[in-house]
């Protein structure tokens, strides 16, 4: 089998440094300490020797492994009826012994023994155990193991906590392991075969394809029965498949195999991130498109009634126009203005001022009655614009897991927001002010109508009034047009200049509500429009700030992920490896 000479060994560790810096650099966006934390260790433990993780519930017989394996005179790990390993042990080579105290929960242990020269040994408290801290600290170490030896009690390999945790290691890291079933002295032969096929199953149904099952005695061995302890198996596969000068390179293959599994946590968060961005574009888009077509349909509405308050406007006016025209015929005026001599008919001055009054009076009438019928329909209409937006913003996308740890800033942050464009959003529909057209605002003219609504129920309130006022302006002016072109008419009757007077004043009044109405009523519209647009400035900066950040991390990520994969293909996993579980 071909090995790496020094010089390609120093290059590929360099290259792993690297790769580590780049992602940690990576700190400042990424909000998972526990990730930080493994590639910490794997950096730290990258000078370590070729690792054994050894891992197993309390009494499986975990530490007498460990006596057995090194073959050592003296006890290096503590053997008691009762939990002894609080802390993790990395038992390494010294020339002298010594232990070294790296924090609370975690210590080397120094010993001149031969094979740790190849691999050190880490000796973990039971998944188990009820001792606080123990469960949380052996997960910890698992990143930086090489190897796993997982140790069962040979009488009861089934215990549930027990395969729980093989789960979190094979699942979350996909390390090698083995598996060693402890204590088979206590057994009979028959029924070590039967829990040997037993932990079998459980490996392959787990997606172990081909298990490696070891049944040791650490009594047997250190009783010296080496022929029946099942020792020798174990170390003919550590020979065979790690030490022999192959551990170095494949220390490096492990962590790079780590960092791959980390890497690819890091990718399937950033694609869930970036799912979540591209909903929120969309979400964002929707919001647009409804504002867009409401706008649109309301403005559509304006038109309707703008119409229909033109064509009232313009029946009477014609009905009064008809009327004038016969009433200033020749012989009418001739016999009217006889018969007004000798008191039997109204002269022709109140007759003009009674058609005047009651021009007036029907065309109020009339416009008052198409103003009320048209504004209900036009102010459903407008009130649909913030009512639809409150229910799309209540059905909101949310992709982001609240649990998830990657990118937890990220998430906090867009919920946040999220929960003030909801809050600001409903005080915005609930608040009168915000109704109110500009140009109305502080006309107190207003505030009796609004003062029993609130919020978004005022708009057909507030439509009303700006339509009624522009309205009655705009007639109010034609009718005291008219009633100047009439005022001398007994003075000296001119036909058709009174009739065309009237048609002129008449026509500006229909221009005039034609173009001033729709425009007051389209110019609330798009005020409402982007009163509503205004409420998503800090949603709109999130996504645009997300954007940036993302199209950033995913430059980052991409030269981590080539620069792995060279690395990758540099070390040869098919040259030298540990043989696949």
């Amino acid at each position: 089998m071909k090995l790496f000479n020094k010089f390609k060994l120093q290059e590929r560790k360099r290259d792993l440094k690297e790769i580590i810096s780049s992602l940690l650099n990576l700190q400042n966006q990424i909000n998972d300490p526990s990730l930080f934390d493994t590639l910490q260790q794997i950096q730290t433990h990258s000078a370590d020797p070729f690792t054994f993780v050894i891992v197993g519930e309390v009494k499986a017989g975990k530490s007498s492994f460990i006596n057995a394996l090194l073959e050592s005179e003296k006890e290096i790990c503590k053997v008691a009826p009762s939990p002894m390993t609080d802390t993790i042990q990395l038992i390494t080579y010294g020339e002298e012994e010594k232990e070294v105290v790296i924090n609370p929960y975690f210590r080397k242990v120094f010993t001149p023994i031969e094979i740790l020269k190849d691999v050190g040994i880490v000796d973990t408290p039971g998944t188990n155990t009820i001792i606080e801290h123990h469960q949380e600290i052996t997960e910890r170490f698992i990143p930086s193991a090489d190897l796993i030896i997982f140790v069962f009690e040979a009488k009861n390999p089934y215990r549930e906590s027990a395969w729980q945790f093989f789960d979190f290691i094979h699942s979350e890291w996909r390390k090698k392991i083995i598996f060693i079933l402890q204590q088979k002295d206590l057994l009979s032969m028959e029924d070590l075969a039967i829990n040997i096929q037993g932990v079998k199953e459980y490996a392959l149904k787990k997606g172990i394809a081909s298990p490696n099952i070891f049944a040791v005695s650490a009594k047997q061995e250190i009783d010296n029965d080496h022929s029946n302890s099942g020792f020798l198996a174990v170390r003919d596969y550590i020979s065979e498949q790690i030490t022999d000068g192959k551990a170095p390179i494949l220390k490096i293959q492990n962590a790079t195999q780590t960092i791959g599994q980390l890497v690819n946590r890091i990718e399937n968060a950033l694609e869930e991130r970036t799912l979540q961005h591209q909903r929120d574009k969309k979400f964002r888009t929707d919001i647009d498109e409804i504002l867009e077509n409401q706008t649109k349909k309301s403005t559509k509405q304006a038109e309707i009634f703008t119409e229909n308050i033109v064509a009232s406007y313009e029946n009477i006016s014609r009905k009064y126009e008809k009327e004038l025209k016969q009433s200033l015929s020749f012989f009418t005026l001739l016999k009217r203005s006889f018969s007004s001599m000798f008191g039997s008919k109204k002269s022709i001055k109140v007759w003009v001022e009674n058609l005047n009054e009651n021009f007036e009076k029907e065309l109020n009438s009339e416009l008052k009655l198409k103003l009320s019928e048209g504004i209900v329909h036009l102010s459903d209409s407008v009130q649909q614009m913030g009512l639809l937006i409150d229910l799309k913003l209540k059905d909101s996308p949310k992709i982001l897991k609240e649990s998830s740890e990657i990118f937890f800033e990220i998430n906090s942050k867009r919920r946040q927001t999220m929960s003030e464009l909801h809050l600001s959003f409903q005080e915005f529909l609930q608040k009168t002010e915000n109704f109110i057209a500009r140009e109305t605002q502080g006309d107190e003219s207003i505030s009796p109508s609004i003062a029993t609504g609130s919020g978004v129920a005022v708009i057909g309130v507030i439509l009303s009034t700006v339509a009624s006022g522009l309205v009655f302006d705009i007639t109010g002016g034609v009718l005291t047009a008219i009633g100047l072109a009439f005022a001398g008419i007994s003075a000296g009757l001119k036909r058709n200049k009174i009739i065309k007077q009237f048609r002129k004043e008449v026509d500006k009044g229909k221009t005039e509500l034609e173009i001033n109405l729709l425009e007051k009523l389209s110019g609330y519209i798009v005020e409402l429009n982007e009163k509503i647009n205004a409420q998503f400035q800090n949603f709109d900066k999130l996504i645009s700030d997300e954007q940036l950040q993302i199209e950033s991390f995913k430059e980052s990520m991409e030269t981590i992920t080539k620069d792995l994969k060279d690395l990758e293909s540099k070390l040869d996993f098919k040259m030298v490896r540990i043989k696949d579980n």
